[in-house]
């Protein structure tokens, strides 16, 4: 059998194949090191483009199964590849602990005001009496309870936080106070004090946080972003940040990035702007490896797939 590996990644995992597997080794430009025309197999890598994912496609016209290691497939399901018969795995799982642990700091630096406390110490002034809020009983809406709003759930939930959430099929899960479906979640707008995007970008979720969605919040509520830019209207959300419908939001992913200078995001005060390094950690290679390789394993026993897209559905 031969696999098709980037370069970036194939010295971990390489170590790992049977005497069987060949290995064909494909660059950041797409250009590949030996025949792939009767690869079954495709690895791709982070920050993949898509005229480098055709190119690798064209090169491989027996492929059967790929894995990327995202959670979001957006930018790997474009016309050219839905045209082929390729089981599509993701990487959903293998970020949703730093990504959890990220929307904890927002919150916390939210709720404790810690960009002013920080502005009070380079100035060297000590001052007191400003309203500092305490995260028990505060409510978080999870749009997207898959298994990154799982993570969320279970470090929010010992603050004493009360937590609800969505998913195309809902369904009771752990350290949830309330799941609900995929659209019902409009009707908890208002109740909720945190809300958190962690939903797949796909033809219905793009855009969806629109100037209804944000009117529809308490003055008081805080958006987070975790999911895809595009997710969110910017304009209706500049307009929301600017005129105080919300109090403000956190931002780990915006429709263009990196984000331009000229953004008026980056100016206003109640934006916590972050360069989509949520789920930055040493561990994500580790755990990206591990899951390939037991994903392998399965491929070569003929057993099903851990994490098999849903190409019609996005995710």
């Amino acid at each position: 059998m031969k696999v098709i590996l980037p370069i970036e990644i194939a010295p971990d995992i390489e170590p790992h194949l049977s005497s069987d597997i060949k290995v064909v080794l494909v660059d950041s430009d797409g250009n590949l090191d030996a025949d792939a025309s009767d690869a079954e197999v495709y690895l791709s890598w982070f920050f993949l483009k898509s005229p480098i994912l055709h190119r690798v496609l064209a090169a491989a016209p027996t492929l059967r199964w790929h894995h990327a290691p995202n959670a979001g497939v957006n930018h790997i399901l474009t016309p050219t590849y839905l045209e082929r018969d390729i089981i599509l795995t993701n990487g959903a799982g293998v970020h949703g602990i730093p990504i959890a642990e990220f929307v904890i700091t927002y919150i916390l630096a939210h709720a404790k005001r810690l960009s002013e406390l920080y502005a009070l110490h380079a100035e060297r002034h000590w001052q007191r009496g400003f309203a500092i809020q305490e995260l028990t009983d505060a409510t978080l809406l999870i749009i997207g309870a898959g298994g990154i709003g799982q993570e969320i759930a279970a470090r929010a939930k010992p603050f004493g936080i009360r937590v609800i959430g969505s998913r195309r099929h809902p369904e009771a899960l752990p350290n949830f106070d309330k799941i609900v479906g995929a659209n019902e979640w409009r009707s908890l707008l208002p109740e909720a004090d945190y809300v958190v995007i962690a939903t797949p970008l796909t033809p219905e979720t793009k855009g969806f946080i629109d100037e209804t969605v944000l009117r529809s919040l308490p003055p008081h509520a805080y958006l987070i972003n975790i999911a895809r830019g595009a997710v969110v209207d910017e304009a209706a959300l500049t307009k929301a940040l600017t005129e105080g419908w919300i109090a403000g939001a956190a931002l780990d992913t915006v429709i263009t990035e990196p984000l331009p200078p000229e953004s008026p995001l980056w100016s206003l005060p109640n934006v916590f702007i972050t360069p989509h390094t949520s789920g930055h950690s040493p561990r994500v290679k580790e755990r990206s490896v591990a899951l390939f390789l037991d994903n392998l394993k399965r491929y070569q026993a003929g057993e099903p797939l851990r994490n098999v897209v849903d190409k019609q559905a996005g995710y």
